[in-house]
């Protein structure tokens, strides 16, 4: 059995047997579109990566949190939302945001260089986060 799967299957279930909807989980990512132009001018590859790695990094951190534990329970119904920072200033401007309003977040450092990234957040109900993110516009 899947570590944290028993309670969050008691949840579901019983919310399934009151009629209530078990809540949609999203987890968002903001992405530097910067890194995409010149003077970075990174292949879309890398940015692809750096996203990967922040979104790994926070379900790997907040594993153990329910709501990250029932985003994973069904992989295929996962939803992620990718949007879009126009620099680092505005990434980490964010992060700060977040992480004084007690959001679960993983800000991203490309190393050697120590470069922020891309800011993932565990899974969360959209209307939890909605207001801190929707400045900002789907990264394209």
């Amino acid at each position: 059995m899947l570590r944290g799967v028993g309670p969050v299957f008691r949840v579901v279930r019983k919310m399934a047997a009151s009629g209530a909807e078990p809540q949609v989980l999203v987890q968002y990512l903001v992405l530097r579109k910067d890194l995409s132009q010149a003077p970075f001018s990174w292949p879309a590859g890398a940015l692809v990566a750096q996203a990967c790695h922040a979104a790994t990094a926070a379900l790997h951190t907040h594993r153990d949190h329910p709501h990250t534990a029932a985003y994973l329970q069904d992989l295929g119904r996962m939803r992620k939302v990718v949007l879009e920072a126009p620099d680092e200033t505005t990434l980490k401007e964010l992060a700060e945001t977040l992480q004084q309003k007690n959001i679960d977040h993983m800000l991203w450092l490309e190393q050697p260089e120590n470069i922020a990234t891309c800011i993932a957040l565990r899974p969360y109900p959209k209307e939890e986060v909605g207001q801190y993110l929707k400045k900002f516009r789907l990264f394209k």
